[in-house]
């Protein structure tokens, strides 16, 4: 499965506004994406709209905070260092979901035989919070923290579904990307297809983001049955026949609820 790309503009725009380090830090960091793991001074100069001995010193301090580390095979330039990796773990674990949902990922791995994805709505971005591979077939590319879309995949819908109609609006007021001929673009049509997913309880994606793959993915539900993740399975589509279909939503439906009266038990644990 393809991964997909962080969505980022690369722009000088509203750099006049934001002067502080702190600011430019969090600019170069940024500028990091698939399609760009390592980036030179000269690069990150002309993002930032700054000369090179400032963006230097930008860097040095990264550097030596472990955020960015020289380029390891001669080369120029700079990649993220293993404090940025360090701040990831942590995320994950603040979330509280990663080590409830290990085992019941697991276990749903067992079940279908196929890799199984937990994700989570943060913003306006859909985020890989962790992954459990099958061992064969199908090797997911997405990475723990990696950035996926709101508008494609059986995961994304299923946490566009239940998101706030509010937000709802939001995150469909932009141009949506399409990524295959099966990719919703057109809001009208996407409200159709959540409201479907939200009366079947579970949401099945047919080459909506890689046009090979067939996904199905349910919601996880978190105290007063908020959904807080949604965890799905990503399979070649010729290895489920349509036959075998029901098995998997059944399979993904029930580690969802599982993971669901999971962590609603460690809630009332803690209060």
């Amino acid at each position: 499965m393809s991964g997909a790309t962080a969505r980022y503009s690369g722009t000088n725009q509203g750099y006049r506004g934001r002067n502080s380090t702190a600011d430019r830090a969090l600019d170069i960091l940024l500028l990091f994406a698939d399609d760009r793991p390592v980036l030179t001074a000269t690069e990150v100069a002309a993002h930032l709209g700054v000369a090179r001995s400032t963006t230097y010193r930008y860097l040095q301090s990264l550097t030596v905070g472990g955020f960015l580390t020289e380029n390891e095979d001669g080369a120029p330039g700079f990649r993220l260092g293993p404090r940025v990796l360090d701040l990831a773990r942590l995320a994950r674990k603040g979330v509280g979901l990663s080590a409830p949902a290990r085992p019941v990922m697991r276990d749903l791995v067992r079940r279908t035989g196929h890799p199984v994805l937990l994700t989570r709505r943060a913003g306006p971005d859909i985020v890989c919070l962790e992954r459990e591979e099958a061992g064969h077939t199908l090797r997911l590319s997405y990475e723990r923290g990696q950035v996926l879309p709101v508008n494609a995949g059986a995961a994304a819908l299923v946490l566009l579904a239940w998101a706030p109609a509010g937000e709802l609006d939001a995150l469909l007021a932009g141009p949506l990307p399409r990524f295959t001929g099966a990719t919703l673009t057109d809001p009208g049509e996407l409200r159709e297809r959540l409201a479907g997913i939200r009366e079947q309880g579970h949401a099945v994606g047919r080459g909506e983001l890689d046009p090979d793959v067939i996904g199905v993915a349910a919601p996880v539900r978190g105290e007063e049955g908020r959904v807080v993740a949604a965890l799905s399975v990503a399979a070649l589509a010729h290895r489920v026949p349509d036959e075998e279909l029901p098995g998997f939503v059944t399979a993904v439906r029930e580690a969802a609820a599982e993971l669901s009266e999971r962590l609603r038990d460690a809630a009332r644990a803690a209060g």
